[in-house]
Parts: structure tokens; C-alpha cells; sequence
């Protein structure tokens, strides 16, 4: 059986000649025919929706047309599209959330929280068989979830600043209520139970506000990650799709054998690890979800590939993975390119890279990780409807 996968993603839309944020996605979205593309709460975000796909190369392909659709329709505005957890030029105002009744609820009930919502993630979604296989999958994936954030992390600047974080989107984001590890449940109907007490309790208002790592959807018969960045290169999310889909098939087959063994509920560990991995990102330790105990993030990760060949061999990506991780560990996290430019240059040189590497550009080889020199900066658009 193919276990099918699709991708939704979060883009930030920044003034082109600034670099800055700007709260213009509906002049965006007005430039887009056709559906896949939405609001988000706050009017600096733009959400795009992948189809359903049976391969890596399908997402991978559907993904790339749909920032090359970006890319145009911004460049014609005088706007450039960020595929990164923050971008670095920033401001948080309370008068950017989106005009809309949910969002502006939520600007009211979580204040400074909402203002400072300037951040992007992506999201991926994998076929489950039914949703009580779903919520008991959860925790068998769930020990493994902070290898794929320090994949994305993408995040390093905050209003202007280097955090000294990978992902400081992580840190923003764990601050919501139901964010963080998903907890272990026998059954949909223990989970759903649990999130109508919360729901009861006047902490969140609907289902939409359930922002676990990883959670069964609403609407889909998928099982979600929501731990990652959004990552400025459509290869990461590419690899951490296919490792994901990994993890939920060898979830599938550990609950058909009654092997139902893996987060323990002690969550102390799976929440250190998280925050382990939003601060190193590829460059520093991460904690190995065999041992508990710290290990280099390659280790970790070959490792990682190593538990997951069958399940990779299984859907035809062991291939495509394998060397999709191996560029990232040479190339480093995008948190860790971006600060290197900032450093040597700027921070709108920070901001030209991640707009560069959001449109596709490739990255040059012997060039410390850096697209090549032949792409447009940020600061000087590419010409209207072509995509760079």
C-alpha cells in the first residue's frame, strides 16, 4: 500500500528593497489565480497547500512550482517571499493581524502572543489508516521529531537580533498552550476527550489551536507534524518529509506486530530534546532519542536512517533520503548559512540568501553553503512573471 504525503507551507512576504516584513500578503494573494494559497493570522504570512502525492519527486516538483508562482506574483509587486522560521527585519504591532473574526479573536485572548506570531512553519501531512491508529502512532513518533526540526531550523534573528538559537521560531512557539510534545493516548476517543477539556476550559477555542508537534488532523485521514521551520530550501522539506513518512510507516507496522513500545510519557526528556535541537540545529549535539543522551546531530541522524531503512526502502526513498541528508549535514543548517552571511556582510545580505534559496537557486558547491552567483538578491527583483 502507498502511504501518501502532501505538504502545506508558510511563507513570510518582505518589501523587496528593505528586506523587511511587511503586511502584504492580501496584495499577494490577489496576484494568485486558483486555490492551494491562504491567510494566515497575521497579514505578513502566506500559506500554500501541496497536492497529494505518492513520491518525493512528485511533492518535490509540485512544491517548486508553487514558490516559482510566488516568486512571480511578489516580484511584480515589488515583494519577495521567505520560506524560514522569522526573517531577521521585523517589527511586532498589534495592527497587522489579518481582518478576519477567528484571528482577531485570537489577537484579543492571547495579546502580545498573536503580535508576535511572525513566524512560519511547515507542515506535513501522511496517510493513516483511521484516526485511533493515528493518535496511537503519535507516540511512537514522537521521540524522534527533534532530528527533523534541527533539519529545518531556520531561525537565528529575532527584530534584528541573533538569538544565538537555530530555530528561535521554536521558542515563540512553545509559548502557546498546546504547543510541545503531543502526549500518548490509547485511543481517538481518550485524545479527542482530553482536547474538549481544553477546549472546555476556555484555553483554546477550537481544534485549529491544537499545536502539538505532531497531531492527528482534523480534517484529513493524515497524521501532521507541526514541529519544523518552514525551511528555505524545498530539498529539506523534502528530506523531512520522506524521513517522516518513514517514522509513520514504522509506527503502522510496530502497532500491527503489538509492539505499541515508544514515548514513555515522560515528556521532561522529549521536551529537552526539542529545545536541544532548536538550539544546535545541525551544528551542534542533539539529544539521541535511543540513548537520551547527547550525541553530534550527524550521529544522530545517520543513525536515524539506519533504524529507518526498511520503512524508507519500503516506500522507494531510501535512496533520495540518504542523499538529501548527506548534502544537508555538508551544507549545514539554513540557521547556520544564514548567520555566516549576516556576519561576513549583513543582515539584508542574510535576508537576499533566504529569498534566494526560497526561490531555488541553487547552492553553489565550495561556496560555504551559499547560493550561486548568479542569483538575484532580494533587493533587486526578478522581472515580473518570471520566476527567477
Amino acid at each position: 500500500m502507498t502511504v501518501r504525503i502532501g505538504a502545506e507551507e508558510e511563507f513570510h512576504v518582505v518589501d523587496v528593497e528593505s528586506g523587511r516584513l511587511v503586511p502584504r500578503a492580501d496584495t499577494l494573494l490577489g496576484r494568485l489565480e486558483g486555490s492551494g494559497f491562504s491567510r494566515e493570522l497575521q497579514q505578513t504570512t502566506v500559506e500554500t497547500n501541496s497536492g497529494v502525492h505518492d513520491t518525493l519527486d512528485a511533492l518535490f516538483a509540485d512544491l517548486s512550482a508553487t514558490r516559482r508562482r510566488l516568486d512571480a506574483a511578489a516580484s511584480s509587486a515589488g515583494l519577495a517571499v521567505v520560506a524560514a522560521g522569522t526573517v531577521p527585519l521585523a517589527r511586532v504591532t498589534s495592527r497587522d493581524v489579518t481582518a478576519d473574526a477567528r484571528f482577531r479573536r485570537m489577537a484579543d485572548d492571547y495579546r502580545r502572543l498573536a503580535d508576535e506570531q511572525l513566524i512560519c512553519s511547515a507542515q506535513i501531512h501522511v496517510d493513516i489508516p483511521d484516526r485511533d491508529t493515528a493518535v496511537r502512532a503519535m507516540c511512537l513518533v514522537s521521540p524522534w521529531l527533534p532530528p527533523l526540526l534541527a533539519l529545518s531550523a531556520s531561525s537565528p534573528f529575532w527584530l534584528g537580533s541573533d538569538t544565538g538559537y537555530a530555530s528561535w521560531r521554536t521558542m515563540l512557539w512553545q509559548r502557546w498552550p498546546t504547543a510541545g510534545p503531543a502526549g500518548c493516548y490509547g485511543s481517538a476517543a481518550e485524545y479527542d476527550a482530553a482536547m474538549e477539556e481544553l477546549i472546555g476550559a476556555g484555553v483554546i477555542s477550537d481544534t485549529g489551536m491544537l499545536y502539538q508537534d505532531v497531531r492527528p488532523s482534523a480534517h484529513q485521514p493524515t497524521l501532521e507534524l507541526r514541529v519544523c521551520d518552514a525551511c528555505p530550501r524545498t530539498e529539506t522539506v523534502a528530506l523531512v518529509a520522506g524521513l517522516f513518512r518513514a517514522l509513520v510507516i514504522d509506527a503502522l507496522h510496530r502497532l500491527e506486530r503489538g509492539d505499541d513500545t515508544g514515548c514513555d510519557g515522560h515528556h521532561e526528556w522529549l521536551r529537552a530534546a526539542t529545545w536541544r535541537a532548536a538550539r544546535s540545529g545541525l551544528e551542534g549535539p542533539l539529544v539521541d532519542p535511543a540513548t537520551r543522551r547527547a550525541a553530534p546531530a550527524p550521529a544522530v541522524l545517520r543513525a536515524m536512517l539506519r533504524r529507518l531503512r526498511p520503512a524508507l526502502e519500503e516506500s522507494g526513498d531510501y535512496a533520495t533520503v540518504h542523499a538529501l541528508l548527506e548534502e544537508a549535514l555538508a551544507t549545514g543548517s539554513a540557521a547556520h548559512r544564514m548567520r555566516r552571511t549576516a556576519e561576513d556582510e549583513d543582515l539584508l545580505a542574510g535576508v537576499d540568501l533566504l529569498v534566494a534559496e526560497t526561490r531555488g537557486d541553487p547552492l553553489a558547491p565550495g561556496a560555504a553553503g551559499r547560493p550561486g552567483s548568479g542569483r538575484t538578491p532580494a533587493r533587486v527583483a526578478s522581472a515580473p512573471g518570471t520566476p527567477g
